[in-house]
This record gives structure tokens, sequence and C-alpha cells, in this order.
């Protein structure tokens, strides 16, 4: 342990802890904008500067281990002063237009400027003009350069993390700022829309493309019938942007909040979770006694930012994918087919609008091959998490205190196992609990699959694996989330140093409850915790498989037959080869770019 002294009050930590954490144990709290723990430690803001007596320079806390007899002062005139040119620094480049910018109250630079008492800028404004900044305003990813602080936690987490490399630094000196890799635009990366940039972002700087104005259009449309999906991940945080403790608010609630901004009908995506179990475990065991993975593995599809990356990172690969589309997919092409039947309504009146972690199914949606159904795309808008909140907000909605509803029916109900799609190994155990019972004609115990759950244990690999026995047959299974921890994976079956039949990736660490269009809070990591939420509901669920989900039931009795009929082809998978992503740079195998000069090889 290590004993020192901080603003005049003793101080024991253990031996490497750094000044900020130390003064942090003391509920000292010292600001910072840089700083993430273990992945961003570079000291680039300066905000965080201490004095250390006996120390001629001030010092970064955030990367400064405590040594014994520290005596330190985080509030002295000198720290204090530096803080705040730091501060004025920073503002000087940027945008400080906070009325306006999509992360008023809850920026970092505004609360720590806030904080400071800072009511102006000593030094001359310095912003970016003409093609410096511009940026598409078609891509689900939107960057404004003049809200940028030059932090690195984008860079960071895009290359540890997620192993892209999509961003790095561009210019030098005071023109120096972050910009596209390998100096391409964004729509010529090979971005996975993963979004982890943006919620790791103190600022404004990066955000999802904002299609509010396009749902408040389609929902106050007399002519258009709108219907809503709500995603599993989407209930366990929700309320997370209104200050609401996880299990107080309820998905009850979120319908009510859909109706109130004028949703016609409000549907739960769990529902094409469990239609998506039925077709893809069907695939699998189809698959596996086709001999089909005796030599690699099936994938899930379900995620849009891993189909991505494997499409531009190991394009070979892509046939390995499940053919089965994600449940956003499915539930776009049943509602303007037999839902619109059902319900009476012309489907060329119907608007489908889906609620989502993510940002990359705004890019799923507007692929060419999701147009089954026939009336332009089976999903017309997808709206994340934080785009709702601010929907809310907008129109001034009680939120905490609105009464609960009920989705509507049919496509309303939704099992355990089609909730825990929103968690990281939920696709996997959902599809072992339902292809168990299509091989054996027995239910499992819903939770005779939960080894391939994050459980918060640490992995020997950076995958969770698991075997199981299949009417004889023994199915070894593979978990990843992060896509670095992906392309590792991959790497390890290419060389054939691991073998599975069965492997399931979610791009975002942790899952879709972890996506980057779920509500930011700074420094922390709520995946795990969202996770748990949806794990809560599977237990208490009435009914926990798939198959045995009442509306699944119908749909098949009355409209697909069964699970890989003809009309499910058709409707319900999809063809991942219709689509290219953009190239990808040359990279070792921990996703680096091995020659920054050199072209982008397809």
């Amino acid at each position: 342990m290590v004993n020192l002294t901080i603003n005049s009050i003793p101080v024991t930590v253990p031996e490497g802890t750094t000044i900020l954490d130390a003064a942090a144990s003391v509920d000292i709290e010292i600001p910072s904008l840089c700083y993430l723990k273990e992945l961003n430690e570079i000291s680039a803001c300066r905000v965080c500067c201490v004095e250390v007596e006996g120390e001629g320079k001030l010092v970064p806390s955030c990367n400064n281990v405590v040594r014994e007899g520290m005596v330190i002062r985080t509030n002295s005139p000198r720290a204090l002063e530096a803080r705040r040119v730091n501060m004025e620094l920073i503002l000087s480049q940027h945008d400080n237009k906070c009325a306006t910018c999509i992360r008023s109250g809850t920026c970092q630079l505004q609360k720590i400027a806030n904080d400071m008492g800072i009511l102006g800028v000593s030094y001359p404004t310095d912003l970016a003009r003409g093609k410096k900044a511009d940026w598409t305003t078609t891509f689900p990813l939107y960057r404004d350069v003049n809200k940028c602080i030059k932090c690195m936690r984008c860079i960071q987490v895009c290359d540890k993390v997620q192993s892209l490399s999509v961003w790095d630094i561009s210019g030098s000196g005071a023109r120096t700022t972050i910009d596209v890799s390998e100096n391409r635009v964004i729509k010529q990366a090979d971005c996975s829309l993963c979004g982890q940039c943006i919620t790791h972002c103190p600022t404004g700087a990066l955000r999802e493309r904002d299609d509010t104005q396009k749902a408040y259009a389609a929902l106050g449309d007399p002519d258009r019938v709108t219907i809503v999906q709500i995603a599993p991940a989407v209930r366990a945080a929700w309320g997370e942007a209104f200050g609401m403790p996880t299990g107080k608010a309820t998905v009850g609630q979120l319908v009510s909040v859909l109706r109130k901004l004028g949703a016609d009908y409000v549907f739960d995506t769990t529902f094409s979770a469990d239609l998506t179990i039925m077709e893809e475990g069907t695939e699998l065991l189809q698959r596996l006694q086709a001999g089909d993975l005796d030599n690699q593995p099936m994938f899930t599809s379900c995620c849009p930012g891993w189909v991505r990356f494997l499409k531009s990172q190991f394009p070979e690969m892509t046939g390995r994918l499940s053919t089965a589309k994600s449940p956003q997919q499915m539930f776009g092409a049943v509602g303007k087919t037999w839902l619109a039947h059902n319900l009476g309504v012309d489907a060329d009146k119907i608007y489908s609008i889906s609620i989502m972690p993510c940002i990359a199914k705004k890019a799923e949606r507007e692929l060419p091959s999701m147009d089954s159904a026939g009336h332009g795309s089976d999903v017309d808008l997808v709206i994340t998490t934080r785009e709702l909140a601010r929907m809310a907000r907008a129109e001034h909605l009680d939120v905490e205190n609105i009464a609960e509803s009920a989705f509507d029916s049919p496509l309303g109900d939704g099992t355990g196992a089609g909730v825990i799609f929103g968690a990281t190994g939920g696709v996997m155990e959902a599809a072992l609990r339902s292809a168990y019972f299509l091989t054996t004609g027995e239910n499992p115990s819903p939770d005779a699959f939960r080894e391939v759950r994050d459980d918060g244990t640490i992995s020997p690999l950076p995958w969770r694996e698991a075997t199981f026995e299949l009417a004889g047959r023994t199915v070894r299974c593979a978990v990843a989330s992060g896509l670095g921890n992906a392309r590792q994976l991959l790497h390890s079956l290419q060389r054939r140093e691991v073998h599975y039949e069965f492997v399931e990736i979610m791009a975002c660490p942790g899952g879709c409850v972890g996506g980057g269009g779920q509500p930011q809070h700074d420094g922390m990591e709520m995946a795990f915790e969202r996770g748990k939420n949806l794990y809560f509901l599977d237990e208490n669920a009435d009914i926990r498989r798939s198959h045995e989900n009442p509306d699944v039931k119908a749909l098949y009795d009355n409209y697909f037959e069964q699970p890989l009929s003809h009309k499910s082809h058709m409707l319900l998978h999809t063809d991942h080869n219709k689509w290219q992503m953009p190239p990808s740079p040359q990279r070792n195998r921990n996703g680096y770019v091995i020659n920054p000069n050199a072209k982008l090889q397809g």
C-alpha cells in the first residue's frame, strides 16, 4: 500500500493507483476529458493536472501513479489557473453553440466549463471552415469537426476494442484534428457502424444521423399507418435517459410513450426474435445434419455491425453466415405482408419504424436485399434509443409517471428467449433452447445452456465457449462480443486452432445492450448491468422458449407453414452477397494496418 496526502487528507491506496483514482477514493473529483481507464490514458486534454510538492511542473493525474509520501494539491491556485487556461484553449477551437447541440446537458466539456465558472474565452475562436468541416448527411454516423476536442477516445476505442482503426490523427500543430484514416471519406471506410466511438465521445462531435423529423412526419401523417417495433435491448436502457433507476422504466411505459407520440400500432421485436430463432435454429440443424459444419461453423447474422465487419475483414467467410434476417428485418417483412392483411390495411400505406439500440440498424434497413415484402423497404425508419428519448422530451411527456399499456396484437407476444437477444450469448442460448426441442421433441430446462452467458467472470479466451449434446450430436459453441475479440476468434478458426459448429458474434461489447445508439454515461460501461436486467426478465417470463410463442405458432400455421419453407425463404432470409462493403486496408492479425501507405485492398 502507498500512503500520501491529497488536499491535506491522508490517503492509502494500492501500488500502481493513479493520482486521479487515489483522489476519487476520498471523494475528491479531478476533472478530465480524455481519460478512459485502461483505454485512453494519454493526458491529451491536460485538464486533470495537479500540483505535486517538489515537482517543478504540474502533473497530469490520469497517467501518473502515486508514490509513498506524495503531497498533492488538486485545488492550488497554480493548478486551477492551468486547468482554466487549458479549458479556454479547448473552447477556442470548439463550436460553443450548446443550446443546439445534441449533447447539451450530458456533455463533459459543458459540465467542466460550467463547474469552473467559465463565462467567456480569452483566446480568438478558430473553427474549421469549408471542406475541412464537410461531412455527409446521409451516412448513419455523423461527425462535427468543430465539436471535436481531440481527446483521441474514438481512435483508441476503434483501435483497441474494435480493431478497425477507422479514425486517426490528421494534420499537425494547431491544425491537428481527428478524421477518417487512410485519407478516406466515411462512406468508403470499412466502418462497422458499431457506434462505440459515439458512446465514448465526451462531446457532440460524434452522433447518429438524426432521423427524428422523419419520424414526426410519419407519425403525424393521417394517410399513413405507423407500426412501431421495440428492440429487446431498448427496454433495458431507455429509462436511463430520464434518470429512472433500472427496473423502474418498464416496457409498458415505453409503449405508452410511443402511443403518445402518435404510433398507430406498437409491437415487440422479441416476437420476431423468436421467429428468428425458429428459422436460424432450424437452419443450424439442417447444416449440421448435412455435414456443412464439419469444418467451419455457422455464424449468427442478427447483428448488422458484425455482418459489416465480416464482409469487409473476412469476405471469404461470408457464406458461413446464417441466411436468416435479423429480428428487425423479419418484423418489417411480416409487417408489410401478413400483418397488413390481418389488420385489413393496404401494405403501401404502412410505415414501419423500429426503435433500436444500434446505428448499424439504420444502414441495414437501407440494404437492397431488405425489400422482400414488395412495398419499398421492409423497415422504413430506424430510431435509436437516444433519438426516442429526445422525441419524448420534445413532447414534454412525463415518462416517469406515464401509465403502462400493452403491446398490440397480433405480434405482441414475445418470450424470455426473445428478450435475451439483447445481451451477448442471448441469441446462442435462445437458439439452443429451441434446437434441443426440434431434435428431441422435448423441452430442455430454460437454463440448460446458460454457460454461454456473460456472467462477469474472466474467460481464458477473448470469447466464451461451451459444448452441448443435441440428439446425440456434439455441438461446440463460441460467443464473442466486441469486434477485436471477433477478429481473434476468426483468426483462430482460420488457423484451425479451434473448431466450433455454432458461433454467435455481437459487434458491441456486451451485445446490443451496449449498442452505439444507447444512452451515454461518460466513463461508464453499462452493458453488463443492462444485460442482467434482460436475464431477470427472462427468468420471470411466462414463456421462455421461442418455439412456444403462440403468435409465432399462429404465424406458421396460417402463413409460413414451417421454418425454411419457400415462403419463409422469400421473406425471412437474405443473400449476404447481394451487397458489398467498402474495401479494407491490409491488416495484421491484431487489426492494425500493415502498410499505411499501401493502396486499399479488396
